[in-house]
């Protein structure tokens, strides 16, 4: 049985669903003290753990809560810029950033909303709230999977879940959206941006360049967010930039890219699905974004159990983190009782 410290004694007292954890001052402060046994130690139980976990399985539930969310974003998105400009300057503007094949549609639907200028409020209001629902289901479904990764029950009520994952998702919305932004101002569009602003062609020029790390960084943060908000189990402190965040980035970055690859010189979709070949190969591709996203998260939790297993926890003992709640499952362990 490993040693606690006062702190962890004192609420063990109090709270016996709590994990015998070893004291927080004998656990590393950071990752590199985990010294190269452990972190080998770590990429292996990662793999493993991976496999035990099903995330796959929790990837493809992701890829369909992603999937509902992302259609009531674009209309959100649309409602509002239709809203705040003229009808040209929006055509001209999806003319310019959005693929020809989908350009029409997209312009249409601005004109509907251009014509129904007495209902196009309320359409963003509404779009707006149906958007930010629906992609609470994609974050409440990440908080189970992260509950998953931890071995941790739910143990917060839902009058803490609900506003986490409301929270979570506004700002990982935010950070999509700066996103996108990054990737539309390139090119033709950000040598028109920088003529209006007065900047030269030098200024695009380094933007185009500095705009892809800052771009990693970014997304890097917006893994981090999702990983430290969404388990149910208390981590050694949020950091910016986690170690998971960034190998799920880069993982992203290269599963995408041979994808592409793929898409480009070996698969037939288009000769298998027909017109749905375009839909199917970018619900893969968000099943592989997703899996690479879980990976990171893994990878996160695993460092937090080889921080734990340093100070002298059981390899395989479980939960290996103090859980951040347990009234839900004293809650429930009670009506089993009664």
């Amino acid at each position: 049985m490993a040693l606690r410290s006062k702190r962890n004694d004192a609420q063990a007292s109090e709270d016996p669903l709590q994990p015998d954890l070893p004291p927080e001052e004998e656990m590393p402060d950071k990752p590199v003290e985990l010294g190269g046994r452990g972190w080998w130690n770590t990429l292996k139980r990662t793999v493993q753990e991976f496999q035990e976990d099903n995330l796959t399985d929790w990837a493809a539930a992701l890829t369909y809560y992603g999937l509902l969310s992302i259609f009531p974003g674009i209309i959100v998105l649309l409602s509002v810029f239709s809203l705040v400009s003229d009808a040209d300057t929006a055509t001209r503007a999806v003319d310019e950033v959005a693929p020809d094949k989908y350009a029409g549609t997209i312009n249409k639907f601005i004109d509907n909303l251009q014509g129904a200028e007495g209902h196009a409020g309320l359409l963003a209001v509404v779009g707006i709230l149906g958007a930010l629902w629906s992609a609470s289901g994609y974050v409440a479904a990440f908080m189970r999977a992260s509950n998953a990764i931890y071995d941790v029950p739910e143990g917060r009520p839902i009058w803490k879940t609900i506003p986490t994952r409301l929270g979570v998702t506004v700002v990982v919305g935010v950070l999509l959206v700066i996103s996108a932004f990054i990737v539309v101002f390139t090119g033709g569009v950000a040598e028109r941006i920088g003529d209006l602003v007065g900047l030269g062609k030098g200024a695009v020029l380094v933007w185009d360049i500095l705009k892809w790390p800052v771009l990693v960084a970014i997304v890097s943060l917006m893994f981090a967010i999702l990983y430290w908000a969404s388990p149910n189990a208390k981590q050694s402190g949020f950091r910016w930039v986690s170690p998971g965040g960034v190998l799920a980035t880069f993982m992203w970055i290269i599963a995408s890219a041979a994808f592409a690859f793929y898409l480009a010189n070996f698969a037939k979709y288009n000769e298998t699905y027909g017109t749905l070949g375009g839909v199917i190969a970018f619900l893969v591709w968000l099943w592989i974004s997703n899996t690479a996203v879980l990976l990171g998260a893994e990878f996160d939790a695993e460092l937090e159990r080889g921080r734990a297993i340093k100070a002298g926890h059981p390899v395989d003992e479980e939960p290996f983190v103090e859980l951040r709640d347990t009234r839900k499952v004293k809650k429930g362990r009670d009506q089993d009782l009664s």
